[in-house]
């Protein structure tokens, strides 16, 4: 539950500014350019915060694989606490001109550094401490929370343009940023009560903990962390496309925004109960076909999606974005306990850290950035459709090259028993089986 407040919070704080980004800031930070250039420059800030993702990944996956996970924790929903709060209470270009895009462009990168070292921690303190049996369940629980997170962003967000529009320039865009404050307290209040995580207490005491976890996983680690990279481009681009872009794409076609926040909303409650249920079907079966099978459907959907969003009708729209969203809840639904366990214990926070948040640069970076030209450009969906099934494509390739590992930190095996072999190819070591003995029984194992 700990985990779960403290990732939907940093999501809050994160998207509210990707909903505002798309609307408002083109107006109130960039009024000196046309619409369109307006409105990039402003998705451009958006994509600074990505560009920080990767960095907050390397330097807060050092501190937890050596700090421990909630030490991290906390730092990181402090700072994107800071951070947000600060937005809320920025002068804009009106007030002291250039200086407020570039104090905006500042504070989005702090942001963007606090999500990368924050959105794996909250899954490790989960999946640490869960039953074999219950890691994929309870890891898609805090899962849940880019959803919870998404869905409190789009309520503020809807209570907000019910404001005149005049109104909501003047003052109106700041309250999302500024209840932040409230939040954080609140999340805070529950993580100084929690304890650490018994896998690093174990990996602490065994001395297993390393001294540069972060560049450990470059040198030896390397091919795993491309691989879970470009597996998770779809990821990032569906969730971004159809949470951030889908704003202005309603436009564009004549939705209205309030109905566009309502099918999001809608997309919310849908995530929130989807994703614990492929993270328990993760469990019972296996994680990797979920996690495959999530990647597959995200692959096809966007042309459903941008297709029955055409049709002007608000069921067949639902439909559109409850098909787009059922791969996404697939693969994220195991992501929490799939691919932290691709890497062993002593390096895990910065191997989940640096390979999601890298995928993050590459999809949901520039995601919106590309389907905004792209639209301008053609006037059509479907490049950005194409451009959604490519990324598709690669993230196919490159989870097949992806093993989870076994509590002992080697690679775990098929149900069949043949050895997996690591990502760059070599054989994984194989354990040898001590003889049963009538004193001896042999026990099995299930679960992992």
């Amino acid at each position: 539950m700990s985990s779960l407040i403290g990732n939907s919070i940093e999501f809050y704080e994160f998207l509210i500014y990707g909903s505002f980004s798309s609307l408002y800031f083109n107006k109130l930070f960039f009024p000196s350019f046309d619409p369109t250039t307006g409105t990039l420059l402003s998705l451009s800030t958006f994509a600074v915060a990505f560009a920080g993702r990767p960095l907050g990944a390397f330097l807060f996956g050092h501190f937890g694989d050596r700090a421990g996970r909630k030490a991290t924790l906390i730092t990181t929903l402090a700072v994107m606490g800071g951070a947000t709060v600060t937005i809320g209470l920025l002068p804009t270009y009106g007030t002291i001109g250039v200086a407020a895009p570039i104090l905006l462009t500042i504070l989005r990168f702090i942001q963007g550094c606090s999500l990368g070292g924050e959105s794996s921690g909250g899954f490790l303190m989960a999946l640490e401490s869960a039953k074999p049996n219950r890691r994929g369940f309870l890891t898609a629980v805090v899962g849940t929370g880019n959803a919870w997170g998404l869905l409190l962003a789009n309520g503020v967000l809807l209570l907000v343009t019910a404001l005149p529009e005049r109104q909501i320039l003047a003052w109106g865009w700041r309250l999302p940023f500024v209840f932040s404050a409230v939040l954080v307290g609140i999340a805070l209040h529950v993580l100084l009560r929690l304890g650490e995580t018994p896998e690093f207490q174990r990996s602490k005491a065994e001395g297993a903990v390393r001294k540069r976890p972060a560049l450990e996983v470059l040198s030896r680690y390397g091919l795993t962390t491309l691989g879970a990279s470009l597996s998770a481009l779809p990821t990032f681009l569906v969730f971004y496309l159809g949470s951030v872009f889908s704003l202005k794409y309603g436009a564009t076609i004549g939705v209205g925004r309030s109905v566009m926040l309502l099918l999001l909303v809608g997309s919310c409650v849908f995530l929130i109960v989807a994703m614990p249920f492929f993270g328990w079907v993760g469990d019972r079966y296996s994680r990797k076909a979920v996690f495959v099978g999530g990647i597959a459907a995200m692959t096809v959907a966007p042309f459903a999606w941008f297709s029955l969003l055409g049709t002007g009708s608000f069921p067949l729209m639902a439909l559109g974005f409850l098909l787009l969203f059922a791969g996404f809840a697939a693969n994220y639904g195991v992501q929490g306990a799939f691919c932290p366990r691709l890497f062993p214990t002593a390096v895990r926070y910065s191997g989940m850290s640096i390979s999601y948040n890298v995928g993050g640069l590459l999809g949901g970076a520039v995601g919106p950035i590309v389907a905004t030209s792209l639209l301008d450009r053609f006037h059509s969906w479907t490049p950005i459709a194409v451009y959604m099934a490519a990324a598709g494509v690669i993230a196919l390739g490159a989870s097949a090259f992806l093993r989870e590992r076994s509590d002992d930190g080697t690679p775990a095996k098929h149900a069949g028993g043949m050895p997996l072999q690591h990502v760059d190819g070599t054989a994984a070591p194989r354990a040898a089986a001590p003889p049963a003995t009538a004193t001896s029984p042999v026990i099995t194992t299930a679960g992992s």
